[in-house]
């Protein structure tokens, strides 16, 4: 993927009278001209969820526009969908700066970043998706940028090599992640703020489902919507997922409207149960279950058993679980807890301890 600097400094403005983003990648052009751009909050007293992290961004936001300068850096790590691609706009638009947006992978040579952080203006903000998996070439390129606003530019070859640091404004840099644990030391140490991103409420993914809801100018009841929040494992995302598929059952099998009863009975059709459980989540509990007594069980096996990655599996499925209380880690691999086998409909063997 290849990094598109912005080739126009002007700063524009969409009808609310924030900064539209700058996109620097196809695919990320692609997602915010529709469903994802329109529902993401502009700014802070919009999002929803994170009181804690909103009251510290509200005061380094201040902080930061009563000094004329730019933010602090700052990190942002959870599982996938909680929210860190809108913080990082939200925060660019509370400071009225730009927002430039990439992933890691997309940095592939030291043009890339280089290129990027040449183009940025003043106080703006740079967003890096999954930036645990930054080469190490692009993290020594990122050091001197983070803490001096300069890079070091070599030209000339051979005896002639000269290694020039140039400055670039100041900027902040906001990483998203959601493994923080795989970060480098250096790396994780040059971010002013640092925060973990915690899953959602049944009240607040309620409160994000009735707004999403207004917004695509669909009807629905709180029962409704306390359905498909509870059925949310905790995520925005997936809230957010969830309302598109009820709302399309709504229209072809009643009158548009969202009640209790269509909530449930759209998310029925498509397997997700009461807890938020799919099919690929009921077949990972069971695996364990039925072939492995209850584990523990490694993650490449179980990987392996279904099909899918590890990855996946460790990002993606096993994080809610956890919170769940369906399955625990342990030193030995993976282990079906009490509520995993009363949720399916097992009895726990006696000599079974769920492990935490």
């Amino acid at each position: 993927m290849t990094i598109i600097p912005s080739d126009n400094g002007d700063r524009k403005k969409n009808p609310q009278g924030t900064n539209t983003r700058q996109n620097i990648t196809p695919a990320e052009t692609e997602v915010d001209n529709g469903f994802e751009s329109d529902i993401r909050p502009k700014c802070l007293k919009d999002y929803l969820g994170q009181s804690q992290l909103k009251e510290t961004l509200k005061i380094s936001i201040e902080a930061a526009k009563y000094r004329d300068e730019a933010m602090d850096h700052l990190l942002f790590y959870g599982p996938p969908g909680l929210g860190k691609t809108t913080l990082a706009t939200v925060i660019a638009n509370e400071m009225d700066v730009k927002i430039k947006i990439t992933s890691a992978p997309a940095l592939e040579r030291p043009r890339d970043i280089i290129g990027i952080l040449m183009t940025l203006k003043p106080k703006e903000v740079l967003f890096i998706d999954e930036i645990h998996r930054l080469n190490k070439v692009a993290e020594e390129i990122l050091y001197p940028a983070m803490e001096d606003f300069s890079i070091d530019r070599t030209i000339g070859k051979g005896h002639s090599t000269k290694t020039l640091r140039v400055p670039i404004p100041k900027f902040t840099l906001v990483g998203a992640t959601t493994r923080a644990g795989s970060l480098s030391g250096p790396l994780r140490d040059r971010f002013g703020i640092i925060h973990r991103l915690e899953f959602y409420n049944k009240e607040e993914l309620t409160a994000i489902v009735k707004r999403t809801a207004s917004i695509l100018n669909v009807e629905i009841c709180q029962g409704g919507a306390e359905i498909i929040a509870m059925r949310s494992r905790g995520t925005p995302r997936i809230a957010n997922r969830l309302l598109k598929r009820v709302r399309d059952y709504a229209i072809v099998k009643s009158d548009g409207i969202i009640t209790d009863k269509i909530s449930s009975q759209a998310l029925d059709l498509i397997k997700v149960d009461k807890f938020g459980l799919d099919t690929t989540d009921r077949d990972l509990l069971k695996l364990i279950i039925e072939k492995y007594e209850g584990g523990p069980v490694g993650i490449e096996t179980i990987a392996a058993a279904l099909g899918e990655d590890a990855k996946t599996i460790e990002d993606v499925y096993e994080p809610y679980l956890i919170q769940a209380g369906f399955i625990a880690r342990t030193p030995r691999g993976r282990k079906v807890c009490s509520a995993g086998y009363e949720h399916l409909g097992y009895n726990m063997p006696s000599d079974q301890q769920c492990l935490f």
